[in-house]
């Protein structure tokens, strides 16, 4: 890096801190005004599971079953319509 990059970031950071102050919107003072009377309560990062019960559990065997069935039937529908390389 040279010393002009680091004269121009300087420049920007100058500039940035400078900037003019931006009204907020009227959304952002509607909530202000109604947070100061009653702040909102606090929220979870994730939301509850719905179900409290045992956890599902899922056997990988029946994807498998159910991938290699597909592929039967329609290798089956295939045949039987008398699709083929000919």
């Amino acid at each position: 890096m040279s010393e002009r990059d680091d004269e121009e970031r300087e420049f920007d950071l100058r500039w940035a801190d400078g900037a003019a102050y931006k009204e907020p919107s009227a959304r952002a003072r509607m909530l202000a005004a109604r947070w100061k009377e009653n702040p909102p309560g606090p929220v979870p990062f994730r939301a509850e599971p719905e179900h409290r019960g045992r956890p599902s559990v899922r056997r990988p065997w029946v994807s498998t079953v159910l991938v290699l069935g597909c592929v039967v039937a329609v290798i089956l529908l295939l045949g039987y319509a008398g699709v083929g390389p000919y």
